[in-house]
């Protein structure tokens, strides 16, 4: 609530300070004459806020509309996998099984809220996943949050020359458990020609083709733990034999992993129909990572950690119609982490696909016909 006062308020104050110095011009006018050429002179915020939002309209079409509202679908996946670069090549695979939410939004300006009702009967309550995306025509900010509960299934396993994919695959593993926290800002260069909103949210169009450099920087914190014991048992029952030991880089209780990255990338909005735009754009981060966990004893004060540098990558792609009073799309969003030591290798993909249709109405004062 007090987020969203403060916003109210900052969205007041240009216009209370417009409407005080016009106030105050009125009554110098009754007691002095005003040179009609002297320019007037706009208060700050007004100025703040033009050279914020500026863009080229040959390129860029500004939203003409006050209110908007969309019914999205969302699907969210994730995917682990674990390596160990040892003698006998050993790696796992963990996926959860992917969420899909339904729900409705309803946006004044730049305020945008709504809620998702998760679909399916055999959804995970323990579950959390929060995506929050903010884009200007100058920046942009994705925030995520997420808490997956025990529903992953393993994917793929190869334990030396062999390949057990089909003897494992798809198999429930309730011993894996996974969270993410992270934040990327980012800075559009070509921002009064190239428009991330009218890919992603919708509120402005984009006229003709064109592209942008973008960089950034983000933090990233994943945590992983691993009941090895309840895995080493799987493995024993279903491949039918004792022969097959976990290596003891994979026999860990549990790791955290922090990193701090700054990107750089391209993305490229096509006008390719009137009213259609597809964008595709990607992110390569170079990434400081440090870990820690806990194995299971064998090495000294029962601890591990690395320190490096690897890289991150985040693509991004969106096909949009949109004839200003109605709109609809598919996006999708994802990213890859990495980290790894000279034992231990982790990978961790995750990200979410969208499905929207949506609908502007309250045209703004100076749209309206007179």
């Amino acid at each position: 609530m007090k987020r969203l006062s403060s916003i109210i308020i900052a969205l007041l104050l240009p216009i209370l300070a417009l409407q005080a110095e016009q106030a105050n011009d009125s009554l110098l006018t009754d007691t002095t004459t005003v040179k009609e050429s002297e320019p007037r002179k706009e208060n700050v915020f007004k100025r703040m806020f033009r050279k914020f939002t500026d863009i080229d309209e040959n390129y860029i079409e500004p939203q003409r509309y006050l209110f908007t509202g969309m019914l999205q679908a969302t699907y969210t996946y994730d995917i682990y996998t674990l390596r160990c670069d040892d003698s006998q090549k050993q790696s796992i695979t963990f996926a959860s099984d992917g969420s899909m939410k339904l729900g409705p939004y309803f946006g004044w300006r730049w305020v945008f809220a709504g809620y998702m009702f998760t679909l399916g009967t055999n959804y995970d309550k323990s579950k959390t996943e929060i995506d929050f995306s903010f884009y200007t025509s100058q920046i942009g900010i994705d925030l995520f949050y997420r808490r997956t509960g025990s529903d992953y299934r393993v994917r793929n396993a190869k334990f030396g020359d062999a390949s057990y994919t089909k003897a494992l695959q798809n198999i429930s593993f309730d011993g894996v458990q996974s969270g993410i926290t992270g934040l990327n800002l980012y800075y559009i260069f070509n921002h009064r020609r190239f428009s991330y909103p009218a890919a992603f949210a919708q509120s402005t169009r984009q006229r003709r083709s064109c592209g942008s450099w973008m960089a950034g920087i983000g933090y990233t914190r994943n945590t992983l733990s691993l009941e090895y014991e309840k895995l080493q048992a799987l493995i024993d029952d279903k491949l039918d034999t004792e022969d097959i030991q976990l290596d003891s880089g994979l026999q860990f209780k549990s790791a955290a992993y922090y990193d701090i990255n700054v990107s750089a990338g391209y993305a490229y909005n096509i006008v390719f129909a009137k009213n259609f735009l597809v964008c595709v754009g990607g992110q390569l981060a170079v990434s400081y990572k440090e870990s820690s966990g806990r194995t299971n004893g064998m090495y000294k004060d029962n601890r591990f950690s690395f320190r490096n540098i690897a890289p991150n990558l985040i693509g991004r792609f969106a096909i949009v119609y949109n004839n200003s009073r109605w709109y609809a799309g598919f996006s999708a969003i994802v990213r890859s982490n990495n980290y790894q030591d000279e034992r231990f290798t982790a990978n961790n993909t995750f990200g979410n696909t969208n499905l929207y249709v949506g609908y502007n109405f309250g045209l703004k004062k100076k749209y309206r016909k007179k």
